[in-house]
């Protein structure tokens, strides 16, 4: 039931019956959130973001690795900030420090590439309390496979360690 919601709620943003930032992503009781819960128009694209960072400071997003410190050792997006896995509740509750002085308007993008987009368990729940805490300029990026292939094989910019 919960499943034919969220199908529901995305084809009416697509389509433009629900405006954006109004979708509700009850859960209640239901599988845990993925990936696919994002609304497309919600989704950015690697060369995007990549753009996006070249910007001046003051235009620049606020990129969240919302996927394990593991991985945000070995490599991630220059200047992004860790904020704990979004599928833990102590990751979400790093997510909400990590945006506590950030004003509800500024573009924040979210990313994991801990594995193909479809089976990401920390961008749902990351994007969904984002939304919750009434950010209404919040991106995830779209990482088909993982961030290995779709960022660093790509020659996007990394940065390693903490």
């Amino acid at each position: 039931m919960q499943s034919k919601r969220v199908t529901a709620i995305i084809c009416g943003v697509m389509l433009g019956l629900v405006p954006r930032g109004q979708a509700q992503f009850s859960n209640a009781g239901a599988a845990p959130l993925s990936a696919m819960t994002v609304p497309q128009a919600q989704q950015m694209q690697p060369g995007e973001l990549a753009s996006a960072l070249k910007a001046g400071v003051a235009e620049r997003p606020l990129v969240l690795q919302v996927g394990s410190r593991v991985m945000f050792a070995q490599a991630h997006i220059p200047r992004s900030v860790f904020a704990g896995p979004g599928s833990q509740p102590a990751g979400l509750q790093l997510l909400e420090m990590a945006v506590a002085s950030a004003p509800k308007g500024k573009l924040i993008v979210i990313y994991c590439g801990c594995c193909p987009w479809n089976h990401c368990p920390n961008i749902g729940p990351a994007f969904k309390r984002l939304h919750d805490l009434g950010f209404t300029n919040v991106k995830a990026l779209y990482i088909a496979r993982n961030f290995g292939d779709d960022w660093v094989a790509k020659g996007y910019a990394i940065d390693k360690g903490e």
